[in-house]
């Protein structure tokens, strides 16, 4: 039982740091400093082997986000995982997760960054198969697979690095003289680790993990740290104007396959995470687009709402017997009111409802986006994505709201727990107010875009519109799972891209080495490899031993042979 009062130890503790730290990026901001902390320790041909941390605004502001979401999950998992066998294990990996992604948050050199960033992929992996059953095990291997390719890349950029001298990109200068192939490494590093397309299947697998894992890894940790080092390497994406159209290009249809699968998926734990996907589609088009203010901005507003709607997903979840399909979790109004008050304060923030949260981010980014010089195609599926993410969140709510609950009996439905109520209580004060207060903070004048009435009420637009399509879909739909196969696996599956990227990639090789075994290694290659040696040896073997025990008699016929051979010789 000691580990249950760590685990409310470490979240008091953690969001002590919190408030703290937030502080310290305050003055920072006020003042424009920053604190740099550099630990060599050697080096090699001028290459120094350091470890460095850079404190400055940015950092200490998401370093703080993460370590209050990272507080509410420890609290929250304090309840949700009583009775947990293994829990002293949870708690270690958790924490493990966190200093992870705070090693990947204040390091500006790819050195100290690789020990967060493979961290981040190694405890994720013993997190998602936690539980350890067989859809576990696949997912796990699906996710730190996936992840492997970008660490792979990164390995490959530290590697190029040493012929400019330094391995920390902070102090490098914008210059066409950088590698293309160094700006390209990180690039596909940030896509991996961020689930862009094609490396988007990783992401709705991993939610086989707890679901207060699932609202650290979706809200501020594991899938944003792509789009945070892509933020911070963002200056010297400059030159480099194909890599980051090809970064646009990706995110855009990231965003769209994301929000065509969620409007037709029935389980709520992939219906968030595949809105995770979507934002984070939005974040990256914004980093391609130059301005990685607006990016980060929505990170952190994202972050605090996506927490809250995982946390609420847990507690439907659990009241539910641990059933997760939508179709049979209605009247929540009656069972559960305050939770789904805090989903629905979630859903409408993720939406971009006006003065929520997600509202300033989303507002601001849709804006840009107009006055800046994209073609009518490109416009048409970011407007048609928002309106995707729109008509999810009002389809979940309509379904967890609405109508009777149809799932098994239920023994005890309680809403007034503090070990749930608490944290959330936290993150519906962020989902509220993170937005209209980050924007106070981040930008020294009011961020006013001059454009026409009809552009400017769009996002407003883009919500009712939302509500009217979810509702047809709902009435269209019914509650029934989609008939046809092919479009339940083109839409819901991503178009496909669990099977392109997971199955019939790896199906190939697989096939070959099955035929090369079959026909080759126990076959022919036995019998002319290690069984045919082995009954060769085998045969001469017996019949040295039968020579060896008559060994008089042998000895005197090879004495005759060899004589009789000499005197016919001579």
């Amino acid at each position: 039982m000691k580990f249950y009062s760590i685990s409310k130890l470490m979240a008091s503790f953690l969001g002590t740091m919190s408030v703290l730290i937030i502080m310290w990026a305050l003055s920072f901001l006020f003042l424009d400093s920053a604190c740099l902390f550099e630990w060599v320790f050697f080096s090699i041909n001028s290459m120094d082997m350091s470890l460095v941390f850079l404190f400055d605004w940015m950092s200490l502001l998401f370093f703080s986000v993460v370590l209050l979401i990272s507080a509410s999950v420890l609290y929250y998992s304090h309840y949700y995982m009583e009775g947990e066998m293994n829990m002293s294990r949870f708690i270690m990996l958790v924490l493990l997760f966190v200093l992870s992604m705070v090693l990947v948050i204040l390091s500006p050199s790819f050195i100290s960054i690789l020990l967060g960033w493979d961290g981040l992929g190694l405890v994720s992996y013993c997190l998602v198969i936690y539980y350890q059953n067989y859809k576990s095990f696949s997912a796990g291997m699906l996710t730190v697979l996936s992840n492997r390719i970008g660490d792979v890349g990164l390995l490959i950029a530290i590697g190029w690095l040493m012929s400019f001298g330094s391995w920390n990109f902070y102090t490098m200068t914008v210059s066409p003289t950088l590698n293309m192939w160094v700006v390209i490494c990180v690039f596909v590093a940030g896509m991996t680790k961020s689930a862009q397309m094609p490396f988007s299947a990783w992401l709705p697998a991993a939610m086989a993990a707890p679901t207060p894992v699932s609202a650290l890894v979706h809200s501020s940790t594991l899938v944003t740290a792509g789009v945070y080092l892509l933020i911070r390497f963002s200056h010297l994406l400059e030159p480099f104007m194909t890599v980051k159209k090809a970064l646009f290009f990706l995110a855009m249809f990231t965003m769209l396959l994301a929000g065509l699968g969620a409007n037709f998926e029935m389980d709520l734990k992939k219906i968030v995470a595949l809105s995770t996907l979507s934002q984070l589609g939005l974040m990256m088009s914004m980093v391609a687009l130059g301005n990685e203010i607006f990016a980060f901005f929505h990170l952190l507003t994202h972050a605090l709402f996506k927490a809250l709607l995982f946390l609420c997903a847990g507690k439907l979840i659990h009241v539910s017997g641990n059933n997760q399909d939508i179709r049979l979790m209605g009247g929540a109004a009656t069972s559960v009111p305050l939770t789904l008050v805090f989903m629905n304060a979630a859903n409408f923030s993720l939406c971009g409802l006006p003065f929520m949260a997600g509202f300033y981010s989303k507002d601001l980014i849709l804006e840009f986006m107009y006055s800046s010089d994209l073609n009518l195609f490109m416009l048409g599926v970011l407007y048609f994505s928002t309106l995707l993410t729109c008509m999810y969140s009002f389809r979940l709510s309509w379904f967890l709201s609405g109508g009777l609950y149809k799932g098994s009996a239920l023994f005890s439905v309680e809403d007034n727990e503090k070990g749930y109520t608490s944290p959330m209580l936290v993150l519906f004060t962020g989902a509220l107010m993170g937005g209209s207060a980050f924007s106070w903070l981040l930008f020294e004048a009011p961020n006013m875009l001059v454009l026409g009435s009809l552009i400017k009420l769009m996002p407003v637009m883009l919500v009712v519109g939302g509500l009217i399509w979810g509702l047809s879909i709902i009435s269209s739909m019914g509650e029934n799972k989609i008939k046809n196969v092919v479009e339940h696996n083109f839409v819901s599956l991503m178009w496909f891209m669990p099977s392109l990227s997971g199955q019939y990639v790896i199906k190939p090789p697989l096939f070959l080495g099955d035929v090369m075994i079959s026909y080759n290694d126990k076959t022919w290659g036995e019998h002319f490899g290690g069984q045919g040696l082995l009954k060769y040896f085998s045969f001469l073997s017996e019949h040295l031993q039968a020579w060896q025990y008559n060994s008089v008699k042998i000895f005197i016929m090879l004495f005759l042979t060899w004589f009789f051979v000499l005197v016919y010789l001579i």
